[in-house]
């Protein structure tokens, strides 16, 4: 973080097929190695097959629903008050949020054996999409975990 003043946020070009910020950004943080070529063949492929699956006539709108089902409200961030550490839940900030449920769908994703990279996003957006999966169990699992240390809320400034 810059001593001086705040860093400035920089504007995301919208992606050239959609016409989205948001994709764009899932594009630039699914890329590796500066190959972003490839990783919006991969997400614009598995972009129709997650509306094919889901039977949707606007994969964009379908998209960002899954996204929108995926992204926390609230996180514990710890706090050390008088040699005691505390975890503290915090509301989280929209930006924050998405850039948070984003790098969950790409992990999971990844994390799956045995399948090319657009099938395993596109069968996670159906997940994200239908409340259920493993980045939904993220998110639930986030939140019990705020909800769990919510007599420490005082503690946050």
């Amino acid at each position: 973080m810059s001593r001086r003043r705040r860093a400035f946020k920089r504007r995301a070009e919208p992606d050239p097929v959609y016409q989205s910020v948001t994709l764009a950004k899932f594009i630039n943080k699914l890329m590796y190695g500066g190959k972003k070529s490839v990783a919006r063949s991969i997400v614009y492929r598995a972009l129709e097959k997650f509306s094919e699956k889901i039977k949707a006539e606007n994969a964009l709108d379908a998209f960002e629903q899954a996204l929108e089902n995926s992204k926390p409200s609230l996180e514990v961030k710890t706090r050390r008050i008088g040699g005691a550490n505390y975890q503290v839940p915090v509301e989280i900030p929209g930006d924050r949020r998405t850039a948070m449920a984003m790098q969950w769908i790409i992990n999971h994703s990844r994390a799956k054996p045995g399948r090319s990279m657009e099938e395993s996003l596109s069968s996670e957006l159906v997940d994200c999409y239908n409340n259920q999966g493993t980045t939904i169990k993220k998110k639930d699992d986030t939140h019990r975990m705020a909800e769990a240390n919510k007599a420490f809320a005082h503690y946050k400034w």
